[in-house]
């Protein structure tokens, strides 16, 4: 079973443009992808700054980008982080967010997260506090699809470390209050899941009531860490046999938007070939595809340093031979590895903190 495949723009630093963004969805929507959700952490409209209407020129762009999308049979969702609101949930709180779901109607989006990812969670009745949030939202809401993404959207222990113990029964008090229409993300054993097992979706589904919607971090490489690494390869450790216990699969991308494509293109045919899948060269095939035969030739070579090393760790004369080869081409994909080269990318910690 193949199951509902999308891309989350989900994460930290410098969003995407939106050439960039209609690129993604011309090159996935004829390998299956049929949603795109806008949520890059750095629109501060839709995070710290949430309150706030977004600025009028970009309303425009919303529902452009939202058209072509819908062109190309792919739902376009926005995903909305009413930051720390469950700790003051009052009637100011509740009329800002009656305008941004008004705003949300007015630009086209099909799909509404409402996110609660990345804020302190230890609070005891954190999810009755959430749920009321989510029942005000599907009261005011025109959007035909809602999800909810937890505080504690893994079992990584990480979490709790970052935002507090999670409060108990968290997770199952979310899934006994949500309506069964309403989708949950989850991101898997942990934030940054090396695999997906049928006997860990189908707890996860116990307890959230219904099977949990994929949020993929997979090739995500935002933060201090994970910005110094390109992630190219084929996914591995997402067997084709999990799309029964999934709701569907969504794609948190790189800050590289064409390389994103490549990693991507393998998901689908993780799927579609189920047991015949071979990562490694369903990773040809899809950088072939993304960036012609010429300049995917190159890249079997370098995937190791640029996946493995990381750009703070290449030698200087290994990192100039290496931004010399991929700045010759103009491609788009060969810019982006020279950018990553200089550093471009790197997402700091105060960048994360702040957005």
């Amino acid at each position: 079973m193949i199951p509902e495949l999308g891309i989350i723009e989900g994460f930290y630093g410098e969003p995407w443009s939106w050439a960039a963004r209609a690129g993604v969805v011309a090159s996935l929507a004829a390998h299956g992808y049929r949603f795109y959700l806008y949520a890059p952490k750095g629109d501060a409209f839709l995070r710290r700054r949430w309150q706030e209407p977004h600025p009028p020129e970009r309303t425009a762009r919303f529902a452009a980008f939202a058209a072509a999308c819908g062109a190309r049979g792919v739902r376009f969702g926005i995903g909305l982080s009413p930051y720390e609101s469950y700790r003051d949930f009052g009637r100011s709180c509740r009329a800002a967010l009656a305008r941004k779901l008004e705003w949300l109607e007015e630009v086209g989006a099909q799909d509404l997260a409402i996110l609660f990812d990345d804020m302190r969670g230890d609070v005891p009745d954190l999810a009755d506090r959430q749920l009321e949030i989510v029942a005000f939202v599907a009261e005011r809401s025109g959007a035909g699809r809602l999800f909810v993404c937890p505080t504690y959207y893994a079992d990584d222990a990480i979490l709790d470390r970052l935002f507090g113990a999670r409060p108990a029964r968290y997770l199952e008090r979310l899934g006994e209050g949500l309506p069964p229409g309403v989708e949950i993300f989850w991101t898997g054993e942990e934030v940054i899941s090396r695999e997906y097992s049928v006997g860990h979706l189908r707890r996860v589904g116990d307890v959230l009531r219904r099977r949990p919607f994929l949020w993929d971090n997979y090739p995500a490489n935002d933060g201090p860490r994970l910005s110094r690494y390109l992630h190219l390869r084929g996914v591995t450790g997402r067997q084709a046999e999990i799309g029964e216990w999934i709701s569907g699969h969504g794609v948190n991308p790189a800050q590289q938007p064409v390389l994103s494509c490549i990693p991507a293109i393998t998901l689908a045919e993780s799927y579609r070939l189920g047991g015949d899948y071979e990562y490694g060269e369903a990773f040809r095939r899809a950088a072939e595809e993304v960036l012609g035969p010429e300049l995917a030739a190159l890249l079997p070579a370098d995937v190791l340093t640029l996946q493995d090393v990381g750009q703070e760790r290449i030698a200087p004369a290994e990192l100039a031979a290496l931004r010399a080869k991929y700045a010759a081409s103009a491609h788009e994909g060969a810019q982006e590895i020279v950018r990553f080269l200089d550093g471009d990318y790197f997402t700091s910690g105060e960048v994360v903190q702040a957005q």
